[in-house]
């Protein structure tokens, strides 16, 4: 993990490494860790490092408001996302600012979409998920102002989107993606994945990145 760049060559090195650092932890997710998932998401989160970055990583299934099994990947809209396609969202964040990755498998080929970062968890209602998430409250879309991940699949339905932004979500602001039927600032939402974007935490003398455990420096 690397900490906050103190000169804009600093920062843009970080960025690089952060944007490496996802693509890492993506490497054989959806199409190798998820490949035993039945719906639920699976994930892990933690502020690490010496600089207090923060990373995660959630992957899951998509099924229907009503299924049986409940995910927290909902599509609402079958025909274009299917029930079973797989997504995978990666985070790193540091004091230069956050990469956020997606993956996704299953989908119709050759296809675009858009997809977002959204304020609120998943529902039943498409409208659950909220407004896009906004790092300064503004009238207008703006992918400077927000995490778009807009993709278009191969011929086998794949597709993968990186965004990378030089600021750090608000704790407990970022709460899902949701997948749009048109590329941009808007469009129905066809889907929907409730993940737990963290928030960057800057080192303190005793807190995370500090180098101190539990029990003392380690």
């Amino acid at each position: 993990m690397v900490a906050a760049g103190t000169s804009v060559r600093a920062g843009r090195a970080a960025a690089a490494v952060a944007g490496a650092a996802v693509l890492v932890m993506m490497a054989g997710g959806v199409g190798g860790a998820v490949g035993g998932d039945t719906g639920g998401d699976t994930g892990a989160g933690s502020n690490v490092g010496s600089g207090g970055g923060f990373w995660s990583r959630s992957q899951a299934s998509f099924a229907p408001p009503n299924a049986f099994i409940a995910s927290s990947a909902i599509t609402y809209d079958t025909k274009r996302v299917p029930a079973a396609a797989r997504i995978e969202i990666a985070q790193q964040s540091t004091g230069s600012g956050t990469v956020v990755g997606a993956r996704l498998r299953g989908l119709l080929p050759s296809h675009a979409y858009g997809m977002h970062v959204h304020t609120s968890p998943c529902g039943a209602d498409p409208e659950a998920a909220g407004p896009h998430y906004q790092h300064r409250a503004d009238a207008q879309a703006d992918p400077a102002n927000e995490v778009w991940l807009d993709f278009t699949t191969d011929a086998k339905g794949n597709g993968s989107a990186q965004a990378r932004q030089t600021w750090n979500f608000r704790a407990g602001g970022a709460r899902s993606v949701v997948i749009h039927d048109e590329q941009g600032g808007a469009g129905d939402r066809l889907a929907c994945f409730t993940v737990r974007f963290g928030s960057y935490t800057p080192p303190t003398a005793h807190g995370p990145g500090s180098g101190y455990g539990l029990y003392g420096r380690v």
